[in-house]
């Protein structure tokens, strides 16, 4: 379903726009993901709502087929990118799952502010994207995915988000429709 609507108390999520994710080969130019992201974070400040920011710092145990980093990140790899203008009154979550709900206090922190919806960004798609944007649905959040501030790692993952996976949880569009919303809603 194409985006429709903001809820009245509706807060930014971005997943993963960090130094050491940013830097990885992804299926979209990044540069073009963080802008979309930076729009949005400005925009969802100057209308006083809130704006989550989330980083990756550890991965969880266990055993996968697929290598998977292990060990320390190096340094600055879990830093946020500049471009986001990361301020005192940004929500902070540092993660070590996939997802963004998983042993943090994201959940508490959108109950306390009353929020009813998210619009998701950030790196990756079918990985970080889609694990707080399952987890959101089964708490009942409405869920907007601002599908041009979001990539992955292989285009035919990011894709199958966005056509089978995001529309069963939420509503897509594009930053520029998310930022319209957001004046035709806050005027």
């Amino acid at each position: 379903m194409a985006l429709t609507t903001l809820d009245a108390k509706t807060a930014l999520v971005v997943i993963d726009l960090q130094q050491g994710i940013v830097a990885l080969p992804t299926a979209h130019a990044t540069g073009e993901v963080v802008k979309h992201a930076a729009a949005l974070a400005d925009a969802f400040r100057r209308h006083s709502l809130p704006v989550v920011l989330v980083n990756v710092a550890g991965g969880a145990p266990g055993r996968a087929e697929q290598s998977r980093p292990t060990g320390d990140f190096p340094p600055g790899f879990a830093d946020l990118v500049p471009e986001l203008n990361v301020q005192a009154s940004d929500h902070r979550v540092t993660k070590r799952t996939w997802g963004a709900f998983t042993n943090t206090d994201l959940e508490a922190y959108l109950r306390e502010q009353g929020v009813t919806q998210i619009v998701l960004a950030g790196v990756s798609t079918s990985i970080g994207i889609e694990s707080t944007a399952r987890f959101a649905h089964e708490l009942g959040l409405n869920i907007a995915f601002a599908i041009d501030a979001m990539t992955d790692l292989h285009l035919d993952a990011h894709t199958n988000s966005l056509t089978r996976i995001f529309p069963r949880l939420g509503e897509t569009g594009t930053t520029q429709e998310v930022l319209d919303l957001l004046e035709e809603t806050r005027a």
